[in-house]
């Protein structure tokens, strides 16, 4: 061991710590060059987008499958996933409210919810594309809307559906909370409702990106009738390369596919899971937290805890004192015109909604006979096909619901229990799930077709690989919900694995799991679209389903069995949700509700 002079280890030590504070001092002002380098790159993107949106539309896009296209494409193909989430986030949180809390709206709201899962987007197709030309004739940013509004119809639900189950499921002692300190409804939904459903929310706004690049390629590349839509986009490239059988484009594409993936889990979801940690409901704090580098960053940013301090934290006040005054003399107005209220008023409001509600139903009676003029145009052999097909279908949603169940639950209950694991699980989850099944299937199918196999195991496989991510994300969410101190008693009283899953896990799973089987349910009849009807090396392979049905009446135009089918499909959806899924929804809003 060599003994330094004292004067030499001081002036060490004074050097070091010299150096550290000039760091300490530095690295802030770093990172608010890197936001401001961020919030420029953002601008630069919006006025690309911008730009090709307002052009004139291509008469004939050529999708090229040359590398040096791909980040062209997967620019413009994030940009569509991300607009489609925000548009998703927003109906999510505002169906899944109105249907919490409107008891009349309610039973309707979740039929109605039941029902759009279910169709396929293959279905909202022929309309909402004729729509958004029909808007923008002479604007690229009419198909370019049109495939947002597609994406979206395959994020929205199971988010809609983790919303309205978490606000039935809020703990009545924090109800009864908000209600004593007389919360407005704006401050109830910030304070309560929002963190109280925010874990639920970030896991299933994980699963329905992943769901948003799983039918990546159905909504930038499609044909109808003799018309051929497409768009530039990693969907469209993956597509291509699939139905040439160029196994070395689709490699390309599924690389860059996956390293956005990633950087998204990074950028974005890693952040926002250790942000959302904070809500778990519990009353003794776990020193297991999900962490993010990034996040601490971003807490500890000088400019953004200053725009906090000066803006965000004044204007929320205001808004407070705002409402809590307008609630008292809202209350003290009502007070004073219950006794002498205009007669005239109320039967004006009252005349009102019958109009509105009159003209409600005449648009849905015309919409309604016009469907049954299509529905006419079907025969008797084709009803019989359908009915076949959807026998078919029912069988293979069923199985793969069944053989996803088996795997994702205790999974998903090791990753959320275990938050080293979910470092380590989350990334490669989220990378798995996002990967486009359809751009696997060519080597799925083509393995099967070797050993004697076909589309019809084949297709179970696909809708495995596009549903099962639904009841692994729900289920990790459940799992990562459930309180350490209850967990920490099951192994104070030395609970054995039994009675862990049977009195802690599985009833503080059970309202999340069911989220996650009812989309995933809806999921895989929404897949079977892709999974019963592919086209490989300028070759159609399909097998007996309801969802190849619907793929080749969407290639041929036909648009009655179109509609007859898409009917057939949420009919056998709504019904299997009211025998099976709502009684055990109402079965978690009660019995495995927790409460204090």
């Amino acid at each position: 061991m060599i003994n330094l002079p004292d004067s030499f280890s001081s002036d060490r030590s004074r050097e070091i710590f010299a150096r550290s504070q000039v760091l300490k001092r530095s690295w802030p002002f770093v990172l608010d060059l890197g936001v401001a380098g961020l919030g420029l790159a953002c601008f630069y993107g919006v006025m690309q987008i911008a730009k090709y949106w307002f052009g004139h539309p291509e008469p004939e896009i050529v999708i090229s499958l040359s590398p040096h296209a791909l980040p062209r494409y997967a620019f413009y193909s994030v940009v569509r996933i991300g607009l489609a989430y925000v548009l998703s986030l927003f109906f999510a949180v505002g169906y899944g409210y109105v249907a919490a809390y409107s008891k009349r709206m309610e039973a309707f709201m979740i039929a109605g919810l039941d029902i759009l899962q279910s169709i396929p987007v293959l279905s909202f197709l022929p309309g909402v594309m004729l729509a958004m030309v029909a808007l923008f004739p002479t604007r690229q940013i009419g198909l370019e809307m049109g495939a947002i509004v597609l994406i979206f119809t395959g994020q929205v639900w199971n988010m809609a559906f983790s919303f309205y189950a978490s606000i039935k499921s809020i703990p009545r002692e924090l109800s009864e909370a908000s209600k004593i300190y007389k919360f407005s409804r704006w401050q109830r939904f910030i304070q309560l409702e929002l963190p109280y459903s925010a874990i639920g929310l970030v896991w299933n706004s994980m699963v329905s990106v992943a769901g948003g690049w799983f039918f990546l390629m159905a909504c930038e590349m499609f044909k109808l009738g003799k018309h051929d839509f497409r768009l530039p986009g990693l969907g469209s490239y993956l597509q291509t390369a699939a139905g040439a059988g160029n196994y070395r484009a689709i490699t390309w594409g599924l690389l860059t596919m996956i390293a956005i993936i990633v950087a998204t889990d990074q950028l974005i979801w890693r952040p926002v899971i250790a942000w959302s940690d904070k809500f778990k409901f519990e009353q003794v704090e776990t020193t297991a937290r999900v962490r993010s580098p990034l996040l601490h960053l971003f807490q500890h940013s000088r400019a953004l805890r200053s725009l906090k301090r000066h803006t965000i934290e004044p204007l929320t006040e205001g808004v407070y004192r705002h409402l809590a005054d307008s609630r008292k003399e809202r209350l003290i107005r009502q007070i004073a015109s219950d006794s002498d209220a205009p007669l005239g008023r109320n039967k004006l409001a009252s005349w009102l909604r019958v109009l509105i509600v009159a003209i409600a139903v005449a648009a849905v009676l015309y919409a309604a006979w016009q469907a049954v003029g299509l529905l006419r145009q079907v025969n008797h052999g084709q009803f019989g096909e359908i009915l076949k097909g959807a026998m078919a279908t029912f069988l293979r949603v069923n199985v793969s619901l069944v053989l996803a169940a088996l795997w994702t639950i205790p999974v998903g209950v090791a990753i959320g229990f275990n938050p080293k694991l979910a470092r380590i699980a989350q990334p490669l989850v989220q990378v798995v799930a996002s990967i486009p099944a359809p751009a696997l299937f060519p080597v799925i199918l083509l393995a099967l077709i070797k050993i004697g196999g076909g589309l019809g195991i084949g297709s179970i496989v696909l809708m495995m690989l596009g549903t099962q991510w639904y009841v692994l994300f729900n289920v990790i969410a459940g799992a990562m919900a459930i309180p350490s101190d209850l967990r920490e008693v099951s192994t104070l009283f030395r609970f054995t694995t039994i009675q862990r899953w049977r009195t802690v896990i599985l009833p503080g799973i059970f309202p999340f799991l069911i989220t996650g089987m009812v989309t995933a349910s809806g999921g895989a009849w929404n897949a079977s679209i892709i999974a019963e009807y592919f086209s490989l090396n300028n070759h159609t392979y399909q097998t007996v389903g309801l969802g190849a049905i619907i793929s080749a009446a969407t290639d041929s135009g036909e648009f009655h069995i179109l509609l007859l089918a898409t009917i057939v499909m949420a009919l056998m959806v709504v019904t299997i949700n009211r025998l099976v899924w709502r009684p055990l929804y109402r079965l978690a809003e009660t019995r495995y509700k927790l409460d204090g």
